[in-house]
């Protein structure tokens, strides 16, 4: 499970929180977020990995336009995914 917060998101720039937990995967190893080579967040750091509630802090990027994209999470073993929503 993935949540980013907040979601919409309104202004390039803006901090946004990845929590979820890892659904018995080994903890949270990376953050990714885009498509087509273009990145929607910045300045990834894992704050904390614990595979049962992890935390992360990212910074929307700001070439981001209006619009949808994934936000996936590599646990090791389970993966997830959630859509960004983005109006600026």
């Amino acid at each position: 499970m993935v949540q980013v917060s907040p979601n919409p998101t309104a202004k390039r720039g803006e901090v946004v929180t990845i929590t979820g937990h890892c659904g018995g995967g080994e903890g949270l190893k990376a953050v990714v977020a885009g498509m087509g080579g273009r990145p929607v967040l910045e300045n990834i750091r894992i704050l904390d990995a614990n595979p049962k509630r992890f935390l992360a802090k990212a910074t929307l990027a700001p070439e981001v336009g209006n619009g949808v994209g994934p936000v996936m999470v590599d646990c090791g073993e389970e993966a997830g995914v959630t859509l960004l929503v983005t109006h600026v």
